[in-house]
């Protein structure tokens, strides 16, 4: 049989038993329901299959709401106040912005993305989203970046903002104003997740509702019916993070996961999709993932029209019409719209016939229609099995009129003229004089605090359990960590036994794992790497995080260390995704705040690819104030040996530094990472400090020392004199070498070949923290600056080497500028060795050398600076080069 071109779909051979079809189908809709419907249509599609028809899949519906009419949830709300409370709220959200920008200063700000979006959030707060207040533990409501004077305005009336507040918009300093954009960071005790930049908050989103089904089947959280609301716009899914992790949500059924997309059509500089129809592109790509996706597209105004379009001319319209005509008609009116979009075809036109222009223009969007909105809200909170999508159209800048509605440019006005300002205000029937709009004013304006509107505004936020957004700071419960002598065992030197800083990690969370308290808060994730980190064996100790359990037997069932999913498993296998895996750790770094319950993730990872590939979001961690651990595996630009330029990291303690409440450390001996983990641990789950730990991990193999009697202090502090070369003696050439990482073995060697070749002693110095010791220094001179007649501090540092004698020499697995960074603290000639320039594949004697960061580089480097302290000659520099082999003449690595 052969199968019929795609192009002869479109004819009718049979119109007569096509509708025979039609109405058999209708009845069974009548009699059965919907369900039964498409239990029959699957049927009749697998039978045409067999028989070798060819049946694409459509993943896109009509132009058309999915919700019909006759189907909708009713709202129970009083429509005419929440119009009345929308309203206010839209012009308080205009005038934080208007009077913010006609003070001095150019703050900035964005008015059209919250005015083509407050109907969704006004119905959500209204009637949806539930308050941590009492048994219920409280909806998470991702805002989009841009409506937060929305947030605001709404917040000012409920009495939660004051109005100094509200006029000092982007005016933070001096500690008055609010901020820009969701910060928790800079208000604690408000906004619960940072969602700009944009793309950050979809798929922080999908890992946060994914965490909260991982905690419910690991019996830590109890299950509820909350939900993660994420609201974001049509242009924002351009970005990658927005879409690139929906099917997780998808495959994992996180039916408490809603995504709400504000569809005005139009992105910062122009249209989303002119040529195209973002929302059916958007509904294609949702379903396709398994997603339910509701589209809202037309308001109740298009209602009777679509009921009498009898030849499906305006269906089929709708469909044609592109984007970018969309706006225009928005833009230019009822008359454009009678003319150049139901003007196409004499059905259509027919249709609007007895409308004016005026009522032609009104004929509104889905996303202002509150009923409309309700409608698809309650389906979302209703369905099982899958996260639900709203696509909801709006238009951007509504209300704006000729300032912005639905122009191209509208994103960026923020500041309207005296006209625009009254058009706001008559549209809107708010009660605001042309007095009061005198001078160039605009007024805030608030009905009173026993006024019918806010006394219904508090009455819904009672009755869905308290305000919203409102942000715990800390954790109700404080746990109690295991102690450093837990550990002891990794405090001694390992012998003869050579292991890697990785496996000294593994087994200090092998350790933590078996503690009572905190054992069962570990979150260990890999963005499949478990392997190359030696974490396998935790597959069978803990397993490994399978919502649908294990269907299968794998295929090293056998073995000791077999892949083993469980529904209560408690590692996260992300597969390879840096940026998914940091989301789950960031929702588990957080779940202090959003569940009241402390969680201790530990992420570990090829370090080159974490800040380099995440940063943006290692930032959004920070300004949540995230606790937790980030293991940069395979750390350094020499230590992974044969991978190359993409893999050897040489700069991500760099980055760290970038992060102000981010402690980094490039350790060198298990002991380091011991303290590290367990310092970190007191710090963030006992104390409850709003910091992360980055910590460094090598592959490479060698024996470890013990851990020098009192040393734990400064292993904190970032430095610590691992090997004292005793009191200088007079005349005795002395240096001070510094290092970390594995390259503080190369510096130990270093001291040895000066020892034997040149008679020089070395003090040997650990820096596990360059990044501590800069924040330290930076601190100490800082104080002494600003109280000049106060005793000076002095940095960390400068206590340590003041009185050691000779020139400091550090060097790293990273680039100059991470131990260069100390210069200014370091009371003597310092001179740094790092590792520029790109990296390659080679041994790891090979890179070093190329880089100028082994013992035989040091060792040069410490005669060179004795050398210019007078106390050696140019000769023996030049003898250095040439006992060291050294290549003079080489370019240099940093531009090769």
């Amino acid at each position: 049989m052969s199968q019929t071109p795609h192009t002869d779909l479109d004819r009718d051979l049979d119109p007569t038993e096509t509708q025979e079809w039609v109405d058999s189908v209708q009845a069974v809709i009548a009699r059965d329901g919907t369900d039964r419907a498409h239990q029959l249509l699957e049927s009749v599609v697998e039978v045409t299959r067999r028989a070798g028809g060819h049946l694409p899949f459509s993943p896109t519906t009509d132009y058309i709401n999915t919700i019909p009419p006759h189907l909708e949830a009713k709202s129970p709300g009083d429509h005419a106040m929440e119009q009345r409370i929308r309203s206010i709220i839209r012009w308080n959200a205009m005038a934080m912005v208007v009077r913010a920008n006609r003070k001095p200063g150019d703050l900035g700000g964005h008015i059209a993305s919250f005015a083509s979006a407050a109907t969704l959030y006004d119905v959500g707060f209204n009637h949806f989203w539930r308050g941590p207040e009492g048994d219920h533990p409280g909806d998470l409501v991702c805002v989009q970046g841009h409506s937060s004077p929305g947030i605001y305005a709404r917040a000012f009336l409920e009495g939660r903002i004051s109005e100094p507040q509200l006029d000092a918009f982007r005016m933070e300093v001096d500690g008055r104003g609010i901020a820009s954009y969701p910060h928790p960071w800079l208000m604690p005790d408000f906004w619960q997740v940072p969602t700009v930049s944009m793309g950050l908050g979809p798929i922080a989103a999908i890992y946060q509702a994914r965490n909260w089904k991982y905690l419910e089947a690991r019996g830590l959280m109890p299950k509820t019916d909350r939900k993660v609301w994420c609201f974001m716009g049509d242009g924002e899914c351009d970005e990658p993070e927005s879409l690139g992790a929906i099917s997780v949500a998808g495959r994992e059924g996180l039916d408490n996961l809603v995504f709400v997309i504000n569809c005005n059509l139009q992105r910062l500089d122009g249209p989303v999709r002119g040529n195209g129809k973002i929302i059916q592109e958007l509904e294609g790509q949702f379903r396709g993932a398994g997603w339910n996706v509701i589209k809202t597209i037309w308001g109740s105004y298009w209602d009777p029209l679509l009921a009498r379009d009898t030849s499906g001319k305006l269906r089929q319209l709708m469909m044609e019409t592109v984007d970018g005509e969309y706006q225009n008609c928005k833009a230019f009116g009822g008359k454009y719209t009678r003319d150049h979009f139901f003007g196409k075809y004499p059905e259509t036109a027919a249709l609007v016939a007895n409308l004016s222009d005026d009522d032609v223009w009104r004929l509104n969007r889905g996303g202002h229609d509150p009923h409309k909105v309700y409608a698809a809200y309650d389906v979302a909170t209703r369905t099982k099995g899958m996260p639900t999508v709203i696509l909801a159209k709006t238009v951007k800048g509504y209300g704006m009129g000729k300032a912005g509605e639905a122009l191209n440019p509208t994103h960026q006005t923020k500041k309207l003229d005296d006209e625009d300002v009254r058009y706001f205000r008559d549209r809107f029937n708010i009660p605001v004089t042309d007095a009061q709009l005198a001078d160039k004013q605009v007024p805030f304006y608030h009905p009173g605090e026993k006024s019918p509107e806010v006394e219904y505004m508090r009455e819904r936020r009672r009755a869905l359990g308290g305000f919203l957004p409102q942000r715990r700071r800390k954790a109700t419960q404080s746990l109690e960590v295991p102690k450093l002598e837990t550990y002891e065992r990794l405090l001694k030197a390992t012998g003869e036994r050579e292991i890697s800083t990785t496996m000294a990690f593994v087994q200090t969370l092998n350790i933590t794992l078996r503690d009572k308290q905190v054992g069962p808060r570990c979150v260990p994730i890999v963005a499949d790497e478990a392997r190359t980190f030696g974490m396998e064996g935790l597959f069978r100790q803990i397993g490994i995080y399978a919502p649908h359990g294990q269907k299968y037997k794998p295929v090293d069932r056998d073995q000791l260390m077999y892949y083993r999913e469980d529904v209560a498993g408690q590692v996260l296998e992300e597969g390879i995704t840096e940026a998914g895996a940091f989301a789950s750790w960031m929702a588990a770094a957080t779940s202090y705040s959003t569940n009241d319950l402390q969680m201790l993730p530990f992420y570990i990872y090829y370090s080159m690819f974490g800040f380099q590939r995440v940063g943006d979001a290692a930032w959004q961690a920070a300004d949540m104030r995230a606790r937790g651990f980030l293991l940069g595996g395979t750390a350094g630009r020499t230590t992974l040996n044969g991978e190359g330029l993409q893999h050897e990291d040489g700069h991500s303690m760099v980055q760290a530094g970038l992060i102000p409440n981010c402690r980094s450390y490039d350790p060198t001996f298990g002991y380091e990472v011991t303290v590290i983990v367990q310092h970190g641990m007191q710090r963030m789950l006992a104390e409850q400090h709003d910091e992360y730990y980055y910590i460094t991990l090598m592959n490479e193999n060698y024996s470890h020392p013990e851990m020098p009697e009192g040393a734990a202090e400064g292993i904190i502090k970032g430095m610590y004199l691992l090997k004292d070369a005793g009191k200088a003696k007079k005349g005795e050439l002395r240096v001070q070498l510094m290092g970390s990482g594995t390259i503080l073995r190369e510096v130990i060697a270093a001291a040895e070949l000066l020892d034997k070749d040149f008679g020089v002693t070395a003090d040997i110095w650990s820096c596990p923290s360059f990044n501590e010791l800069q924040r330290d220094g930076v601190d100490a001179t800082r104080w002494n600056r600003l109280h000049p007649e106060a005793e000076q501090r002095k940095p960390y540092i400068t206590t340590l080497l003041e009185s050691r004698q000779g020139p400091a020499i550090a060097a790293t697995d990273y680039i100059r500028n991470y131990a260069d960074q100390v210069r200014e603290f370091v009371p003597t000639r310092y001179s740094v060795l790092g590792t520029d320039g790109f990296g390659r594949s080679d041994t790891r004697a090979n890179l070093r050398r190329h880089f100028e960061v082994d013992r035989f580089h040091i060792a040069h480097a410490a005669i060179a600076a004795l050398a210019a302290d007078g106390k050696m000659t140019g000769k023996d520099v030049a003898r250095a080069i040439k006992q060291y082999k050294l290549d003079a003449d080489k370019p240099n690595p940093i531009g090769v």
